[in-house]
């Protein structure tokens, strides 16, 4: 029996056949995924050697007592209970992180696409200014920390100078415990918004269509109604997604604190990496270490599920 209508098209069952079939290459196919692989070996093992295999492991050691010095312990949920009930620091450590990442993540995300906002207008000049934008993102971060440290210095930095000079007394900023997440919120906000979340708001601006520009003005609408009603809704999924990375990567924190406070003062910039950092490379507690790190992992999963689920209700796509 024909799997073609009278017309000649084909039917669903030819369809169907068509696709359960089974997939074969070519000789040139085979030969390209051949050499298509032999290229890839080489990240491949990487991967495998120095990502996976060690995310392996960190799982097995987390239920251990293991210090490098001597052979893993087993020992259960002990790090696990141990992190919860009786660690002083690491309730800290979390409290200190969500204070960061809620300062943080805000400014981050407005200043991005504020700052992908004003590139996208046609500006004389406008590859030199998104050149600008995007020096602070590619400084290396230490550079960048020490530079900071020097601005935010309170007795001869620029900014206290600067704040001297209108007879407003600057604070201690990462010498005081009340202005340090907030200092390094300035910090981490400067060298984030002309960066990669800036790049993908541009990349979403350009897919804008200018129809929907076009009608509006003609319309009569101002330009701020036109960001509101137009842009920042079509925009909404490269929102999201940039959310998302933000967050995660504010919650793994570390350089920063390290670099300028180590911590201090009082524990005010003590965040969970930097909490797993000591435990891991200063007391050589590698077990517990591992556990720290895997709440976090187990952390940022449930919390981006939670994202994911609720973005149905203000993330809109282009077919809905």
């Amino acid at each position: 029996m024909s799997h073609r209508t009278m017309h000649g098209a084909p039917t669903r069952e030819s369809l169907t056949a068509r696709i359960s079939r089974p997939f074969r290459l070519g000789v040139l196919g085979w030969y390209e995924a051949r050499w298509g692989l032999f290229f890839i070996t080489p990240w491949i093992l990487g991967f495998l050697l120095f990502q996976f295999g060690p995310m392996l492991a960190s799982v097995y050691f987390s239920f251990t007592d293991y210090n490098v010095l001597r052979p893993a312990r087993w020992v259960g949920l002990d790090n696990y209970q141990y992190m919860v009930t009786t660690d002083p620091r690491f309730w800290k450590a979390i409290q200190v992180t969500v204070y960061y990442v809620v300062l943080r993540v805000p400014p981050t995300i407005v200043g991005a696409l504020i700052c992908a906002i004003i590139l996208n207008q046609s500006i004389r000049g406008r590859v030199v200014y998104r050149t600008l934008f995007f020096i602070p993102s590619i400084t290396p971060g230490v550079a960048a920390i020490l530079v900071w440290t020097w601005v935010l210095n309170p007795h001869y930095g620029l900014l206290n100078y600067t704040l001297d000079q209108v007879g407003i007394e600057g604070p201690s900023w990462l010498g005081d415990p009340d202005w340090a997440v907030p200092s390094l919120v300035m910090l981490g906000v400067w060298g984030s918004i002309g960066g990669t979340s800036a790049i993908i708001f541009l990349s979403a601006l350009q897919d804008i269509p200018e129809s929907l520009v076009d009608a509006a003005r003609v319309d009569g609408a101002t330009w701020l109604r036109e960001q509101l009603h137009i842009t920042i809704p079509l925009l909404t999924p490269a929102i999201f997604f940039v959310l998302v990375l933000t967050i995660i990567g504010t919650f793994q924190a570390f350089t920063a604190a390290f670099v300028s406070t180590n911590g201090g003062p009082a524990y005010a910039t003590y965040f969970l990496v930097l909490h797993l950092y000591e435990r891991a490379f200063q007391s050589f507690q590698m077990g517990y270490a591992s556990a720290l790190a895997w709440v976090l992992v187990a952390f940022l999963l449930v919390f981006t599920y939670l994202q994911i689920q609720g973005s149905n209700r203000w993330v809109h796509y282009g077919g809905d």
